[in-house]
């Protein structure tokens, strides 16, 4: 039997914080979206030059949202991203506009992610056309007063063995991945301040304190 490794990614267009934790070999890539790139004070025009530096970095890939209202519109766009290169991802909106776009660049080969999944329904949707990755996001479906954990639960059954994988986004603190992980989920995207905290207990940092500490007083 085959297993996939868990993967993070890095949900954030601060080309700062990607950097360290890309140097770091942390994340799997970085994941972005329109409202991302605007918080970072960037617009679609940057992400020639987003891409360029996170592939230098090591990234492995690379997501850029596609935009339009209509599925030429959107496929339109979709070219663009991929011209980027190799490591591009296109992600495209659970829409009906954005899941024929998805379909025809699925059918093409091109590595697609269908965003903003929020029900079953599209869940089960996205893996009847083969696309690699949707994107359900477990804090806005909370604050939806809706129970995300059992939602992209369900959507993780719906879509195993499938080929197509979900990768969950909206994470605001270390424990969402990991109740997530518990139920199959195996790609998670964060934001760099979310990742980090994954990665630090006080007690692991008392002990490493005290294993300095002895290593001090015998020189």
């Amino acid at each position: 039997m085959t297993t996939s490794r868990p993967r993070f990614y890095a949900d954030s267009a601060d080309v700062d914080a990607v950097s360290q934790l890309l140097a770091a070999g942390l994340v799997h890539g970085v994941t972005t979206n329109p409202t991302i790139l605007e918080r970072a004070g960037h617009s679609v025009a940057a992400m020639a030059h987003l891409y360029a530096r996170w592939e230098s970095e090591g990234a492995r890939e690379i997501f850029f949202q596609s935009w339009g209202s209509a599925a030429d519109e959107l496929l339109a766009h979709a070219d663009d991203i991929l011209a980027l290169g190799s490591l591009a991802v296109v992600k495209v909106p659970a829409t009906r506009a954005g899941f024929a776009a998805a379909s025809a660049l699925t059918l093409r080969g091109a590595p697609v992610l269908l965003t903003a999944v929020y029900s079953d329904a599209q869940a089960l949707a996205a893996a009847t056309i083969g696309v690699p990755y949707i994107a359900p996001y477990l804090g806005r479906l909370n604050d939806a007063g809706r129970d995300g954990l059992a939602e992209i639960g369900r959507m993780q059954a719906l879509v195993a063995g499938s080929g197509t994988n979900v990768l969950a986004a909206s994470l605001r603190r270390p424990a969402d991945i990991v109740d997530l992980a518990l139920l199959g989920v195996p790609y998670f995207t964060a934001a760099p301040s979310v990742l980090l905290a994954a990665l630090q207990d006080d007690v692991s940092d008392r002990s490493a304190a005290e294993f300095e500490a002895a290593v001090a007083r015998g020189l």
